[in-house]
């Protein structure tokens, strides 16, 4: 049976239409909002690649029922900072050349700003932990790490101003 619902998803309210009550968030951000940035990969909650923040926590939108989500705050890779101007985390993934075929990238971008949020000065380690349920099959993670890293210590250097909204 079709439902028609609400979500609150980067700060507005989206009516969803044409959905069944068990459809996943995932499916229902791509297939009925038109936002693209999470991607399915596993549908198994295993690859990170569809991380987004539900009440700011972080999770794999493959596993979460859509109809369960409302009146919750969800963020997704698009909502992380107005449009045409990146994140501190997006930046720096450029900078460090830590894109390469983009699958990846959104739910990484996501799993960092909420590890940046939570810890503002990660080490090398807490990095690797915190992004171990991401999978990246083209890099070896070390350029990821290093946009990780850049972002910690100009956070820092501005005082924790910058990306403090994003």
């Amino acid at each position: 049976m079709n439902e028609i619902f609400t979500l609150h998803v980067n700060g507005e309210d989206r009516e969803v239409r044409d959905s069944w009550l068990g459809e996943n968030l995932l499916d229902v951000l791509r297939d009925r909002l038109g936002l693209m940035g999470a991607k399915g990969a596993c549908e198994q909650g295993e690859c990170g690649s569809c991380s987004v923040l539900v009440d700011d926590e972080l999770v794999c939108s493959c596993l979460v029922m859509a109809a369960s989500a409302t009146g919750q705050a969800i963020t997704t890779v698009e909502g992380v900072a107005p449009v045409g101007a990146p994140s501190d985390v997006q930046q720096a993934f450029v900078d460090a050349g830590a894109v390469q075929c983009g699958f990846c990238t959104p739910g990484l971008i996501m799993a960092v700003h909420d590890l940046l949020d939570r810890s503002p000065e990660p080490g090398d380690t807490e990095i690797r932990e915190e992004l171990a349920g991401n999978v990246c099959r083209c890099t070896g993670y070390g350029r990821i790490i290093d946009a990780v890293q850049q972002v910690a210590v100009a956070r820092r250097s501005a005082g924790g101003e910058l990306g403090a909204s994003t």
